[in-house]
């Protein structure tokens, strides 16, 4: 058995990809090879929190303007209640000293995990390589596979 895990991150709800990055960076410190691969609307997370310029054709840009920008933007999965319930997570969070989305993406970066965004979704939903914060590789599903051959945990969340 290697110890080397890999997680498909699909999901865009703050949740989901809190629990995907608290198992990626517990899975680190426990020296573990870790790869996170984004896809669709996990790759939202991804995304610069400022604008961008870049050329976008009209479908390009309207999915640009339809999703959020950022980890600091995603909603919760359940309770959302229009951003109120996320606000209130994020307080109570603060609150209980749990780590936000950005310091977790922080973190396991700085403890090796591999993240990667999907170029076929990022060709689909409009994203271009400019769009996302520093340290992100680009790769498609036959990368992801090569490491999940290898890893002895597979996730998809």
């Amino acid at each position: 058995m290697t110890d080397k895990k890999t997680i498909i991150v699909f999901s865009g709800d703050m949740d989901k990809v809190m629990a995907s990055l608290i198992i990626a960076n517990g899975a680190a410190a426990m020296g573990n090879e870790v790869t996170m691969f984004f896809t669709f609307w996990g790759l939202n997370t991804l995304r610069k929190a400022k604008k961008i310029k870049v050329k976008k054709d009209f479908m390009e840009r309207l999915f640009g303007w339809m999703m959020p920008r950022g980890a600091e933007k995603l909603g919760l999965s359940k309770m959302n209640f229009g951003g109120m319930g996320t606000a209130m997570m994020k307080n109570i969070m603060k609150k209980k000293n749990v780590s936000s989305l950005p310091e977790l993406i922080e973190s396991a970066q700085m403890m090796g995990v591999r993240m990667i965004a999907c170029t076929m979704s990022m060709d689909v939903m409009g994203i271009k390589e400019e769009e996302l914060i520093e340290g992100i590789e680009l790769a498609g599903v036959a990368s992801y596979l090569g490491e999940a051959d290898e890893a002895n945990v597979n996730l998809f969340i």
